[in-house]
C-alpha cells in the first residue's frame, strides 16, 4: 500500500501541495515553489521562515484542519519566542512537521520576494537576485584531532548552500570574536557568490542597497531591503552643483574657467549622496554596515563628475567619454559614509551625451518596447531619446537647454509650492485661469480676492508647456511664435519693439509671458523635435505605437499639450504615456538583480548612436520644428483672428 499524504494549501499564494507524514512545512514549501524566507537552509537558525496555521473548517479550500496538524512546539521555537524573534502563535516552517491536512499562511514579513515598486517612480517587475546574499551558518566546534581554521570551516559551511566563496580581510578580522560570542553561529555576507565580505552576529539583520539617480537639477535615492527585494525608503534633494551652473554645459564651463572646479563639483555631489544615505540609515535604524551596494545613474557629465573624472572633453566635439562600460569600485573611495565593504556601480552609457540615466530608463521598458515602434524620451536640459523600430534600437541627444525647467523664462521657477503648473486661456475672451502647486482649485484674476489669497511665485515647466499651447490655441501668437500685434487685446501690452502677454493680473508683481520666453521654448522644442526626426530617418520609422516620457518633468506633462506643442513629431494625445523616474528604477533593477545587470550590459552594445551635432539635416529639421502647429498662420506682420472657433474648456 502507498503512503498516505496530507493536503497542504499555502496562502496568500494559493499554491497546493501534498506532504508525506513527518515532512517539514519548509521542505514542502521549497518543493512547491512557495515564496518563503530563509538564510540558514532550513536548519532552524535564522528564525525567518515563520508561518501561521489556523485549525478549523476552511470552506474556501474544502479542507478541515485539526489542532494537531503540525508537530509539537520545539525548543528552538520556544527560544525564538522568548527572545522576541517570533510572535506567539507562529511556527518555524523548518521545525514544524506535517501531521495532517493544513492551510499554511506565510506572513508578508516571512516572504522572500516582495513586489518591487516606487511611490514616485515607475513600477518595475523584477525577480530579486541581488549581488549580496546572507547565509546563516553554525560552525562545528574545533577539536585537537580535527581542527581546520575557522575560515576553512566557514567556507565548508557555505558549500552546503552550493556557494564556493572566499573570505575577505575584514571577515578574517571579525570571524573568531563573533564565533566566540555567539555559540559558533553567524551570518555570512556573500557578494556575487564568490566573496565573504563580512560576518555578522546571528541577529535579524538584513542587507540593504541604494539606487541613485543623479539628475542635473535633483538627486533621487531609493533604498531597498535586498533580502526581500522591498523598497523601504525614498528621498530626493536638489543637486548642489546647481549653484555652479543651471545646465550641464555651464558646469563644464565652470570647470574650464576655474582651477580645481571639477574637484568642487565632485565633492558637492558625493557629499549630498552621503547625507541622503545617512538620513535613510538613521530613519530606519540600520547599523553602519548594512548598506552594502549603491547603483547610480546619471547623464554623462553627472556620471563623470561623481567618479571624479574631468568632464571637459564632453564640452566639445567629438564628446569623448572617459569610460562608458558598466563601472564598479569600492564605495570607501567615494566617501559615502557607508560600510567599508560596500560597493558602488554605475550603469553603462550609450555614448556622447546619451548617458546611464537613459540606459536605466531603457532597462525598465525593454519588455514593453521589444518588437514595437516606441519612442522613449527624457526631457531635460539635454533631452535623451531612444527609438525602437524594426527590431533595431537607436539613441540620440538634443541640446534643449533649461527653458522647460524654468530657466531662461522671465517668470520661470522650479516646480515648488506656489508655482503655476496648469494654464487655460479662453479662445474668445482670452480670460486666463491657472492652477498652482499646493492648491487644488483654479484661480483667475476675475476673482482678485481669491488670487491675492495665494502666493504665486512664477511658472514652472508644465505650466510653461501649457501656456505656450494655450497662447497658440487662442490665437494670441501666430504659427511662427510672434505675438499678434493686430489682436488689440488688453492683455497684450507693448514691450520695446515686441509684446508681452499678461498672464496673472495683480497690483504687485504681475506675471507676463514675454516674446523672449516664447523664443526660448521654440528653441527647446525644435531641438528635441529635430533629434526625434533624425532617429526616425535612421531607422525608417513613420509612426509611433507609443511615446514614453521619462523623468520627473515628463511625469507632470499632459499628453494633449505634448502633442499640441509639436515637440515630438507624430505624437498624439492617445499614444503619449508618462513612466515616472524610469532612470532611477532602472538603477533599482540592476541593484536587485544580477540578471537585469547582465541584460542591460548586453543590450547597450546593440543600441545605435546617432550624433545630432554632425548630422547636416539637423538644422533643416530644427527650423521646420520652430512653428506652433495649433496657432493661426502669420499674415504679413500679424495674423487675422477670423475663422477661429471656440474650443471646449479642458480642465484636465
Amino acid at each position: 500500500m502507498g503512503v498516505s499524504t496530507h493536503k497542504v494549501i499555502f496562502t496568500p499564494s494559493g499554491i497546493r501541495a501534498e506532504a508525506r507524514p513527518g515532512q517539514t512545512v519548509y521542505d514542502v514549501a521549497l518543493a512547491a515553489g512557495v515564496d518563503i524566507q530563509s538564510i540558514c537552509g532550513g536548519k532552524g537558525l535564522c528564525k525567518r521562515c515563520q508561518i501561521e496555521v489556523s485549525p478549523g473548517e476552511h470552506a474556501k479550500f474544502k479542507i478541515s484542519v485539526s489542532a494537531d496538524a503540525l508537530s509539537p512546539f520545539t525548543d528552538s521555537e520556544a527560544k525564538a519566542v522568548e527572545k522576541g524573534l517570533m510572535r506567539e502563535g507562529r511556527r518555524l516552517a523548518c521545525r514544524a512537521q506535517l501531521c495532517g491536512n493544513a492551510v499554511i499562511e506565510v506572513p508578508s514579513d516571512a516572504r522572500q520576494h516582495q513586489s518591487v515598486n516606487s511611490k514616485t517612480g515607475t513600477a518595475i517587475e523584477c525577480e530579486p537576485n541581488p549581488a549580496i546574499r546572507l547565509y546563516m551558518c553554525e560552525l562545528p566546534k574545533p577539536e585537537l584531532d580535527d581542527n581546520p581554521s575557522d575560515a576553512e570551516a566557514l567556507m565548508a559551511a557555505l558549500r552546503e548552500f552550493g556557494i564556493e566563496a572566499r573570505p575577505e580581510h575584514r571577515t578574517l578580522i571579525k570571524l573568531q570574536p563573533i564565533l566566540a560570542q555567539n555559540e559558533r553561529q553567524l551570518i555570512a555576507v556573500v557578494r556575487d557568490d564568490q566573496w565573504i565580505i563580512d560576518v555578522w552576529p546571528p541577529s535579524p539583520f538584513d542587507a540593504y542597497g541604494a539606487a541613485v539617480d543623479i539628475g542635473s537639477t535633483s538627486v533621487a535615492l531609493y533604498l531597498y531591503d535586498l533580502t526581500r527585494g522591498e523598497l523601504v525608503w525614498e528621498d530626493s534633494a536638489m543637486n548642489p552643483q546647481i549653484r555652479y551652473g543651471e545646465d550641464l554645459m555651464s558646469r563644464v564651463s565652470y570647470v574650464m574657467m576655474n582651477k580645481g572646479g571639477e574637484e568642487r563639483l565632485t565633492a558637492e555631489i558625493r557629499k549630498q549622496i552621503a547625507a541622503m544615505l545617512e538620513q535613510a540609515r538613521a530613519a530606519l535604524d540600520l547599523g553602519p554596515n548594512q548598506i552594502l551596494e549603491v547603483v547610480l545613474v546619471g547623464n554623462p557629465i553627472m556620471h563623470h563628475l561623481f567618479l571624479g573624472i574631468n568632464p571637459v572633453e564632453l564640452g566639445q566635439a567629438p564628446f569623448t567619454l572617459a569610460v562608458k562600460d558598466w563601472f564598479e569600485a569600492p564605495a570607501w573611495r567615494f566617501e559615502l559614509g557607508i560600510s567599508e565593504t560596500a560597493r558602488i556601480a554605475m550603469l553603462p552609457l550609450v555614448g556622447g551625451h546619451v548617458g546611464a540615466d537613459t540606459t536605466g530608463a531603457y532597462l525598465t521598458q525593454i519588455n514593453a518596447i521589444e518588437g514595437r515602434s516606441v519612442l522613449l524620451v527624457d526631457i531635460g536640459t539635454n533631452a535623451e531619446i531612444v527609438l525602437s523600430h524594426g527590431g533595431r534600437v537607436a539613441a540620440a541627444s538634443s541640446p534643449t537647454g533649461p527653458a522647460f525647467e524654468g530657466a531662461e523664462i522671465s517668470a520661470g521657477v522650479r516646480a515648488s509650492p506656489g508655482a503655476i503648473e496648469r494654464v487655460r486661456i479662453d479662445p474668445e475672451s482670452r480670460a486666463v485661469e491657472i492652477k498652482i502647486i499646493g492648491h487644488d482649485g483654479w484661480l483667475s484674476d476675475a476673482r482678485p480676492d481669491e488670487l491675492e489669497a495665494h502666493r504665486i511665485s512664477g511658472i514652472c515647466g508644465s505650466g510653461i508647456f501649457e501656456v505656450m499651447v494655450e497662447l497658440a490655441n487662442a490665437g494670441v501668437i501666430n504659427r511662427s511664435g510672434l505675438f499678434r500685434s493686430d489682436l488689440a487685446h488688453e492683455r497684450l501690452v507693448p514691450e520695446g519693439q515686441s509684446w508681452k502677454f499678461l498672464l496673472v493680473d495683480r497690483p504687485e508683481n504681475p506675471i507676463y509671458i514675454k516674446q523672449t520666453d516664447v523664443r526660448a521654448v521654440q528653441l527647446a522644442k525644435a531641438a528635441l523635435a529635430a533629434g526625434v526626426s533624425l532617429l526616425n530617418d535612421h531607422l525608417g520609422c513613420d509612426a509611433f505605437e507609443e511615446v514614453l516620457l521619462a523623468g520627473a518633468f515628463g511625469t507632470h506633462l499632459d499628453a494633449k499639450y505634448v502633442a499640441d506643442i509639436g515637440i515630438i513629431p507624430g505624437a498624439t494625445a492617445d499614444n503619449v504615456r508618462s513612466i515616472g523616474n524610469a532612470a532611477g528604477m532602472g538603477a533599482a533593477m540592476a541593484l536587485l538583480s544580477r540578471d537585469e545587470k547582465a541584460r542591460i550590459i548586453e543590450a547597450v552594445k546593440h543600441i545605435e548612436k546617432v550624433e545630432t551635432a554632425t548630422e547636416p539635416r539637423f538644422q533643416d529639421y530644427f527650423v521646420a520644428s520652430m512653428a506652433f502647429p495649433t496657432a493661426p498662420e502669420a499674415v504679413g506682420d500679424s495674423a487675422s483672428g477670423r475663422g477661429r472657433r471656440s474650443r471646449p474648456r479642458d480642465r484636465r
